[in-house]
């Protein structure tokens, strides 16, 4: 007999997603993802300037801040066809890849380690033998026994007064937990440690940005960031060598620490390469642009069909024509006036219709987004199988590690193919993750040497024509595809459509009925206690849901929605 499983809220994520399973023999047989919030930032902007968007988009998340004003002002860039000069791309470039290294370490670390990890297994442990393994994975300073000691030690304090503070509320002793007490006692302390270490990137985005989170610096036409070689009040070789340093510290966590967690992790869970497949049709955007134009990038993108490497397309430029004309989005399944089909962002509709849960009609408030027609999952897997169809030789060399040591820890080989699965997506973000703290690195030397020629330029100044223009900015967000669309006539904002990673993955049902990543992905995923559905947890954490990014709360007779009391 099926048995219909409700988790509401998804916790550890941001945003508010409920998910549905029917469970029968074990399995999933059937799921619905449905995001309960209404985003309603789009029909904000209408009759607005569009130089203010890239301010006011950047509040749809707390989390996903940065990325939508890198892609606001993209979009009105590319509709002016706008160069913009190589110093903001820099500083722009560096601000991007510091807050992607933040959301990986977070989103690993602190929103899904602990569906694999058994916090109240590390009491078991011993300290001395987590070492000698954790020293023989890395030469992580923080891999010793008097650090596993001092936290085995915290450990057992929560417990002994029947609290587990910040580790409350897991489904400890789960049947589907089976790290060694000295793995889960290690990964206790890097959850730990990691809480220090993502601070170093917040540090730079504040440093770059003006402020983190909502960056304060960019504009249409690059960045309000000001360069001196000498001058204190500016941006200056002083305060870009405090970043050279977070940059350093960075390298050595991800490198020595994440990225083998990640692979230590793989190895003692090898069945997850086989479970969570789902959607295979993978859509990535090139990214870290080296010019003004947007033409010439560091990180390349595309698309892949059935997941296979070889149907690899490229996708060139922001203004690649292959990329504009596949995009449309349905309504069907969405809490939306719709009955026009599939519409192009550029004629995209936001009117709000709410009806109720209805398992064969409207069920959410995401839009399904389409390339060609197809659904398609985005994030750091399909960016990072689509830099090695590309040959990006340090995602080659950095994925080979970790399914190197993913094939050691359990003693059988596990090849890249192993990536198309929930335990892949999250070992593709930590290769997705050492790939972008070296070029960090390369951002930092690049600006650091185009300022050194005497170039210190960050803005060119927009104009706006009289008459209709349209353009679009893409970026790929630490969740994958990210664009927003923008349709200007006479210097104001006539409509304006956000395709978000999270729209794309966590889509309801779409025009042909197909579902979406999440509920694709849960086909089949088994379940060993359906009242404490931790596999399916496995899975949508794995994508990093970002529901605010993909629905926005309003109430428009201004009510209040939430008390919170401090006590």
């Amino acid at each position: 007999m099926s048995k219909r499983v409700t988790i509401d809220p998804v916790t550890r994520i941001e945003g508010h997603l409920r998910v549905d399973v029917e469970v029968d023999a074990g399995k999933v047989k059937k799921a619905w993802a449905s995001g309960q919030m209404w985003r309603g930032v789009e029909n904000i902007l209408i009759g607005r300037d569009p130089r203010d968007a890239w301010a006011i988009t950047q509040r749809i998340c707390g989390v996903c801040t940065t990325v939508h004003a890198i892609a606001s002002v993209r979009a009105v860039e590319n509709a002016l066809q706008l160069e913009i000069p190589v110093n903001a791309q820099y500083i722009r470039n560096l601000i991007i890849l510091a807050h992607a290294i933040h959301d990986h370490i977070v989103h690993f670390y602190h929103l899904s380690a602990l569906d694999w990890v058994d916090v109240t297994s590390a009491l078991k442990a011993d300290p001395g033998k987590a070492a000698s393994l954790a020293e023989s994975l890395s030469n992580w300073s923080g891999n010793s026994k008097a650090e596993f000691t001092k936290v085995k030690d915290r450990l057992t304090g929560f417990v002994g007064t029947g609290q587990l503070g910040i580790f409350t509320n897991g489904y400890w002793g789960h049947p589907a937990m089976k790290l060694p007490p000295e793995v889960n006692l290690i990964a206790t302390a890097h959850y730990l440690q990691a809480l220090e270490v993502q601070r170093y990137a917040s540090k730079i985005v504040s440093v770059l940005g003006s402020k983190s989170p909502h960056i304060q610096n960019v504009a249409v036409g690059g960045v309000a960031n000001a360069l001196s070689l000498d001058s204190q009040s500016v941006l200056t070789v002083e305060r870009l060598l405090a970043v050279k340093e977070w940059i350093v510290k960075l390298d050595d966590f991800v490198k020595n620490v994440y990225l083998v967690d990640v692979a230590v992790v793989g190895g003692f869970y090898p069945e997850w390469t086989a479970i969570g497949r789902g959607i295979t049709d993978y859509i990535s955007v090139p990214d870290i642009p080296l010019d003004g134009k947007n033409t010439v990038f560091a990180l390349p993108g595309g698309h892949i069909a059935n997941g296979d490497l070889a149907t690899f397309k490229e996708i060139k430029t922001h203004d690649d024509q292959y990329f504009k004309d596949g995009v449309a989005e349905s309504v069907k399944h969405s809490w939306y006036e719709g009955g026009k089909g599939p519409l192009h962002p550029y004629k995209g509709e936001t009117k709000p219709q709410y009806t109720d849960f209805q398992d064969d009609g409207k069920y959410s408030w995401l839009k399904s987004p389409t390339f060609y027609s197809k659904p398609m999952q985005v994030g750091p897997l399909p960016r990072v199988l689509a830099m090695v169809a590309a040959k990006h030789q340090p995602t080659i060399d950095y994925a080979t590690k970790a399914l190197d040591l993913v094939s050691a820890v359990a003693k059988t080989k596990v090849g890249l193919g192993a990536l198309h699965s929930t335990i892949g997506r999250h070992a593709a973000r930590a290769v997705s993750c050492a790939v972008q703290v070296d070029e960090l690195a390369r951002q930092w030397d690049l600006l650091l040497g185009n300022m050194g020629k005497g170039d210190l330029k960050t803005f060119n100044k927009p104009v706006f024509p009289k008459g209709e223009i349209s353009g679009v900015g893409i970026h790929e967000a630490p969740r994958g595809v990210l664009s927003h669309w923008v349709v200007i006539d006479d210097g104001k904002i006539k409509n304006y459509q956000c395709v978000v990673p999270t729209t794309w993955n966590a889509a309801p049902r779409n025009e042909k009925d197909e579902p979406g990543a999440y509920e694709a992905c849960l086909l089949d995923t088994p379940i060993a206690v359906p009242d404490q559905p931790l596999e399916v947890l496995r899975t949508v954490h794995s994508f990093d849901p970002c529901l605010a990014c993909a629905v926005h709360i309003v109430d428009e007779e201004h009510k209040e929605v939430v008390k919170v009391t401090v006590l």
